[in-house]
């Protein structure tokens, strides 16, 4: 386990060529967990890896610059502590990762770090909001030296590179800075395998035990076997701003490797989630690694994002290669509503492969929204009762979270149906998700009613309740993440009641 990172040393030594390079995930609420793609304190306690700052660390590791990671969220650094650590390490370069409802404080915090650090230094803003909004954002924040937008290693390189050149940072790619457009971004990173295992990088610098996803079995290291999603869903954050569409794949080696990789170095780890927005687009793909995986018989299992059309045949094999859970977007239980977003699935299809997935034995937690574009009354109803019929494992419903950057932001701007003043307002003042939309007959408040009413509709129903109690007495396992999730979920579930 990584010891405390104030007294830690670089884990590699800089060559004349190399520079110092500093990944910050900054303070804000307790337990806010900025590196998902909805930023927000859980009901749940989840908090995700800062995934995106790890892999530019791991890059840039790899290319034989000294680099720490601070996450001062999962270390609990206040900002006074955490501007000391990131000032102590001297760093010549450092990104400072930013999200929507935390966007104002994000940017604050790196001015006030730029501020600290010699004049040589500079100091970027990434994240997908800033993506969406570079100049919004050096606007707003303008001693620093810009901003990142898209993806963060080619960018990096291409400013790490001008240091050495000496030359100024105007028209770089992907790299936004006062008075001055970004560049075009001429390439995505394509070969994924040049990338060190992120895995060490949590090893090195992060303490693993505090991050937690109740869909995957803790302690757990979320890891990416691919980039982009060749989907096209209105709402949906990073393959509009970050990653693209295109879906890049590591090789079946390099994921296997990174396997044997946490097993072997990572004892305390019990399971991995692949972040891929959607790791079964390909599904002779997963097909071969869960036959490859299977025949290692690692101590490990493992949870997916995934699509609800994944064939029975696919399910079966990713199950018998240790597979837990799935995490599903079902959305909306109107097929008119999902057409509108761009989905591009029936709910037959979603139907048949939720009652498949229980026949593989894979448990599914679905995820569910309101508020969309056309969204009634009458279709939420038909959302909640589609959810109910459902064989899921466990659900979240939500209003619909637009994000800058992506299609559905727009239509709910152009249609006025954005209701906050302030990017805070994406939140409630203790972190949870805050409404932002209103449909034609239902305003915000109605929405999050709704969302409450239906998770107490689903977690509090006798059937539920039944199969969970189950699930504690008879599976040490799951009883472990039962457990430690209810401790924070219950409180909200009764509180909103």
């Amino acid at each position: 386990m990584m010891t405390d990172p104030a007294s830690a040393s670089p884990v590699v030594a800089p060559s004349p060529t190399s520079f110092r390079v500093a990944f910050v995930n900054p303070p804000f609420l307790p337990d806010y967990s900025r590196g998902q793609r909805s930023p927000a304190v859980t009901r749940s306690g989840t908090l995700y890896y800062p995934i995106w700052l790890a892999y530019a660390a791991a890059w840039a590791r790899g290319q034989g610059h000294a680099i720490l990671l601070h996450d001062a969220v999962a270390w609990r650094r206040d900002d006074a502590a955490s501007l000391d650590e990131v000032c102590t390490f001297k760093p010549d370069v450092v990104l400072v990762e930013g999200a929507t409802p935390s966007i104002e404080a994000d940017l604050a915090y790196a001015e006030r770090l730029k501020a600290r650090l010699p004049p040589g230094a500079q100091v970027f803003a990434v994240g997908t909001h800033v993506s969406a909004l570079p100049d919004e954002a050096l606007a707003k924040a303008p001693t620093l030296d810009g901003v990142i937008v898209g993806e963060y290693e080619i960018p990096l390189r291409e400013i790490l590179r001008a240091r050495v050149a000496g030359r100024p940072l105007a028209g770089l790619e992907g790299v936004a800075v006062p008075g001055h457009p970004a560049g075009p971004c001429r390439e995505y990173l394509t070969d994924l395998d040049q990338l060190p295992f992120v895995s060490e990088i949590y090893r090195d610098f992060l303490p693993i035990d505090r991050y937690f996803n109740p869909n995957a079995h803790h302690p757990m290291v979320t890891i990416l076997t691919g980039r982009g999603c060749p989907f096209h869903c209105s709402f949906c954050v990073f393959p509009q701003t970050l990653t693209g569409h295109a879906y890049r794949r590591r090789s079946l080696e390099s994921v296997l490797a990174e396997f044997e990789w946490v097993a072997r170095h990572l004892p305390q780890v019990r399971g991995i989630f692949i972040e891929d927005d959607t790791f079964t687009a390909d599904q002779p793909r997963v097909r071969e690694f869960a036959q490859r995986l299977r025949a290692r018989r690692l101590p490990l299992t493992w949870t997916a994002n995934a699509r609800a059309d994944v064939s029975l045949e696919t399910m079966i094999a990713m199950r018998e290669a240790g597979l837990r859970a799935l995490c599903v977007g079902f959305e909306s239980g109107s097929q008119a509503l999902l057409d509108r977003i761009g989905k591009g699935i029936s709910l037959s299809t979603m139907e048949t492969f939720a009652r498949q997935a229980r026949q593989a034995g894979i448990k599914i937690h679905g995820c569910f929204m309101v508020g969309l574009p056309g969204e009634t009354k009458a279709t939420m109803q038909e959302t909640l009762q589609f959810a109910l019929r459902l064989p899921l494992d466990t659900a979240q419903f939500y209003p619909l979270m637009v994000y800058p950057g992506t299609r559905a932001f727009r239509e709910a701007e152009r249609a006025g149906h954005l209701v906050p003043k302030s990017w805070r307002e994406w939140l409630s003042a203790e972190g949870l998700h805050n409404c932002v939309v209103r449909t034609g007959d239902c305003g915000p408040a109605a929405l999050v009613r709704f969302c409450n009413f239906a998770r107490r509709r689903f977690y509090l129903s006798k059937s539920y309740l039944w199969y969970t109690l189950q699930k504690v007495l008879t599976d040490a396992e799951e009883r472990h993440r039962i457990l430690r999730s209810a401790r924070t979920f219950l409180g909200h579930l009764l509180r909103d009641a």
